[in-house]
């Protein structure tokens, strides 16, 4: 069966109603562990943020009213932590043990505003993705009903903290779903000494080092791109909301087509076969790495600059005509030291989400 991130928020209405928690199927305990994890790491992250910044940093990053996105991330921050806490009472309810030894290390994210922005757009969007992978594996109709009832609210996430970034407030008519490894692999980074119910896809990231647009050939480094096969036998697949399958491209052609716009999801194969971006229909068994996620902004729109100025040198791209906003380790490793941006066209590359071996992951 596979776990999903999604289950972060299935139960939190349940558990306030006045309806009794009908005890769950030791399969659904794990899955409510693993995404009890993966919403502590959320609600950290926001706690950590808004600890950290001041109001004087939102408007050195270009807000044009710093109490705009406090309030918002202090809520999206509030919505995360109801959903630990109704979570971890579930967990309890049904016999098994919330996983709380877990260090997150946000310090790479939380360098400046700009950066924790960047950040929070990677982590709503995993979130959002992880909830349409659930729906692939959830068979109980109340758990999708409820599924999709907080699936909304995390798109509002999303489309907050798109705007917060200076991009497309929607910037695709369709968002991509993600299945627990490849969750993992995006957000493991941030995740030690514990361990979860859960194996990573192997980890990926892109090491350009400025402004990626269209027509940029991408770079990349993973533990599972180590000489045992020729870069030449393998293949990167960029996934965009709304197309049925992916972008698929040589590994050492793989260059940025024009006419994207928000979200890319890229995946590293042995094949050239495109991957479905149905996870349902999506194959995995010439999977090498990833996924990796950046953000091509080559359509911003005029809502964020109500929020945030216009050509701001803190501004992530409210003012530019492309630009991506990537989490992912420099080539040394050396993480956010060796970060870029913002670029003359406002873009920002965020160097720090590190990786994290495989073997930190072991079945429980």
């Amino acid at each position: 069966m596979h776990f999903s991130l999604s289950f972060i928020a299935l139960v939190a209405p349940i558990l306030v109603s006045a309806a009794p928690w009908r005890r769950a199927a030791s399969e659904d305990v794990t899955v409510l562990i693993f995404a009890d994890l993966l919403e502590q790491l959320e609600t950290q992250f926001y706690s950590e943020a808004l600890a950290k910044f001041q109001m004087t940093d939102f408007v050195a990053a270009g807000f044009q009213n710093a109490q705009v996105p406090m309030q918002q991330l202090t809520q999206i921050g509030s919505d995360e932590a109801t959903h630990a806490s109704a979570l971890q009472s579930a967990i309890k309810a049904n016999g098994g043990t919330a996983i709380t030894n877990c260090k997150f290390d946000f310090s790479s994210a939380l360098t400046d505003v700009s950066t924790m922005i960047t950040t929070a757009r990677i982590v709503e969007y995993v979130g959002v993705s992880a909830y349409l992978g659930a729906s692939s594996v959830v068979s109980d109709k109340d758990l999708l009903v409820t599924a999709a009832e907080i699936l909304t609210v995390e798109a509002r996430h999303q489309t907050l903290i798109n705007i917060m970034s200076g991009a497309t407030a929607i910037s695709q008519p369709f968002d991509m779903a993600l299945l627990p490894p490849a969750v993992l692999a995006i957000a493991g980074g941030f995740i030690s000494g514990c361990t979860v119910p859960i194996t990573a896809n192997p980890s990926l990231t892109v090491t350009n080092t400025g402004s990626i647009n269209a027509g940029t050939q991408l770079n990349f480094k993973s533990s599972a791109i180590n000489g045992s096969m020729p870069t030449s036998s393998m293949f990167c697949q960029m996934l965009v909301g709304g197309a049925a399958t992916s972008i698929s491209l040589p590994f050492e052609q793989c260059i940025v087509p024009s006419g994207i716009n928000g979200a890319v999801i890229i995946y590293i194969t042995s094949d050239s076969q495109p991957l479905a971006s149905n996870v349902v229909q999506q194959a995995t068994t010439q999977l090498v790495a990833g996924p990796t996620m950046t953000f091509i902004d080559s359509q911003p729109d005029g809502l964020a600059q109500m929020v945030r100025n216009a050509g701001s040198s803190g501004s992530s791209g409210s003012n530019n005509s492309s630009g991506t906003y990537a989490l992912s380790t420099n080539a040394t490793g050396s993480g956010r030291n060796n970060a870029t941006g913002p670029s003359p066209d406002g873009s920002v590359i965020v160097n720090g989400w590190t990786t994290v071996p495989s073997t930190n992951f072991t079945s429980m």
